[in-house]
């Protein structure tokens, strides 16, 4: 069947996707295929490619909403009002959500320490340019809190990032035979503070120095991060020498992909926040 999806549709897959993530963000275990294959019975003869879609196209809403989203289910915009209205809707109405996500984005973190340090490095996300509809401008919802941003401000998360780059970087400079600058690596935002643009000097195998800031997710590797401003000017200031590393399914397995250069050239900036003054 091909067509607009029926509001009953919308209803049961976006019920149907936030139990599993509820389910996944309070660490119980559930099957993705016998969830689609109890769903199928209740959509309209739905291809298991249109279902797997909605549910992508839910992951988008959900990060428009500033929650987390399944990490196996890859956000896709061009999505209908109506999947936002729904998934909206829900997660106002949803106070198992609300104390779940809230609970999984104030926990606290500790710095894992992998076997395989080879395994963490992946490629980094595509940008797109074609993330909704070009229709009129969406009409924003009211949601309970935005998650993603509390995540944000959770430190410990933050810091168990950072010592986690200490290692990863102490591990790839060692790896490539420069035990030496492997001992300089330093955690610039523990020992000389915050407000330097970045968290971790390291370097090159030449010796050419790396000023890496880390962002840090337990969710999905498409989630949005916040950067300040003054990391942004300290990037294009620094260019040649600004790293971004960003790991992503931190909780779980971590992984990270990195960018060099102005942050501005591999990611979209939306501003957020503004500084009122008097004077």
């Amino acid at each position: 069947m091909s067509g607009s999806w029926s509001r009953e549709e919308v209803e049961a897959t976006v019920a149907d996707y936030l139990h599993m993530l509820t389910m996944e963000l309070t660490g119980q275990q559930f099957n993705k295929t016998d969830h689609r294959r109890k769903l199928f019975r209740l959509l309209n003869s739905r291809s298991e490619g249109a279902i797997e879609r909605k549910h992508q196209n839910i992951s988008a809403v959900l990060i428009e909403l500033g929650c987390p989203y399944i990490s196996g289910y890859k956000p896709l915009g061009n999505y209908q009002d109506l999947l936002f209205k729904v998934v909206a809707d829900r997660l106002r109405d949803s106070d198992l959500f609300d104390r779940a996500a809230l609970a999984a984005v104030q926990m606290p973190a500790a710095t894992p320490m992998p076997d395989d340090f080879s395994r963490v490095l992946v490629e980094p996300p595509k940008l797109s340019y074609t993330a909704r509809e070009p229709d009129a401008p969406r009409v924003r919802a009211a949601t309970k809190r935005d998650y993603i941003g509390q995540e944000a401000r959770n430190a410990s998360l933050g810091v168990a990032g950072e010592e986690f780059v200490v290692n990863y970087e102490k591990w790839r400079l060692t790896s490539s035979g420069q035990k030496r600058l492997a001992n300089k690596v330093e955690h610039v935002a523990k020992t000389q503070g915050d407000g330097l643009g970045y968290d971790v000097l390291s370097f090159d195998s030449s010796g050419k120095e790396r000023f890496i800031e880390v962002k840090t997710t337990s969710f999905g590797k498409e989630t949005p991060f916040f950067i300040t401003r003054n990391e942004v000017e300290f990037s294009r200031s620094e260019k040649d020498y600004f790293h971004l590393y960003r790991l992503f399914d931190f909780r779980k397995e971590p992984h990270l992909f990195s960018f060099r250069g102005k942050v501005d050239q591999y990611c979209h900036l939306d501003p957020m926040t503004y500084q009122a003054r008097f004077s």
